[in-house]
């Protein structure tokens, strides 16, 4: 299957008029929103309570280890889509690179758990 450089114009296209969307309505809704300040209205709100000591306590490190892993896991599950839809095309050899990037995938996993970085103390 060739493919040129033209072939992906409609996906930059796309991608572009998204961009312009967002940076659009970001600078639209800054300009023409309201402006009304007041004390009430520009305190901090939490759940209907008063703020009590300062909000920039440490977090453990383990809260973000696991949103890292989450993420990458789940990235690295968008890649079974395509696969999966082009099975019979990619025939043996496809077969044989997904086993490999799965072994891999669980290679990393049970080093995950034998680290412990999924448990919580």
């Amino acid at each position: 299957m060739q493919s040129t450089q033209t072939d992906f114009l409609p996906i930059l296209i796309q991608v572009g008029i998204s961009v312009a969307f967002v940076a659009l309505t970001i600078i639209g809704s800054n300009f023409l929103g309201p402006k009304r300040h007041s004390q009430s209205k520009d305190k901090n709100f939490e759940c209907g309570i008063e703020s009590i000591g300062n909000a920039r306590i440490p977090f453990s490190v383990k809260y973000f280890l696991v949103a890292i892993l989450f993420v990458l896991f789940d990235v690295e599950v968008i890649f079974l889509y395509p696969w999966a839809v082009n099975f019979k095309e990619l025939g043996y050899d496809g077969m044989i690179k997904m086993v490999i990037f799965m072994s891999l995938l669980l290679v990393g996993f049970f080093y995950i758990i034998k680290k412990k970085a999924l448990e919580w103390e």
